[in-house]
């Protein structure tokens, strides 16, 4: 899985571009990426997964641990342009609840 970190400010908010695969192999990374994130400059997160393919549920486990982290510092997660079979997983364990979600990013 790779993902790209745009250090862009629209409102405090950190937004990160998702893409490929988040499983297992790469959760521990993103997890880490996206804390050290918040441990720099508290704000709010917006991923935009409009290129995310798959994730499993370590992937999602990292992403509920990242929104604790950032709900402590009294930050919002937001997951945009999410794809069909994500918002399925999502909305299956709850998570659609949980995660702020958006059809798109405000800037496209």
């Amino acid at each position: 899985m790779d993902f790209a970190i745009k250090k862009i400010f629209d409102g405090d908010c950190w937004r990160v571009d998702l893409s490929g695969e988040v499983d297992i192999f790469n959760s521990g990374e993103l997890k880490n990426t996206l804390t050290q994130l918040m441990e720099e400059q508290p704000a709010d997160l917006c991923l935009d997964c409009k290129n995310l393919e798959y994730i499993d549920s370590t992937g999602l486990g990292a992403l509920v641990g990242v929104l604790k982290h950032i709900k402590s510092h009294d930050k919002e997660v937001r997951l945009v342009s999410v794809k069909p079979n994500i918002l399925k997983l999502l909305a299956i364990t709850n998570l659609d609840k949980v995660f702020i979600i958006e059809e798109s990013a405000k800037d496209e």
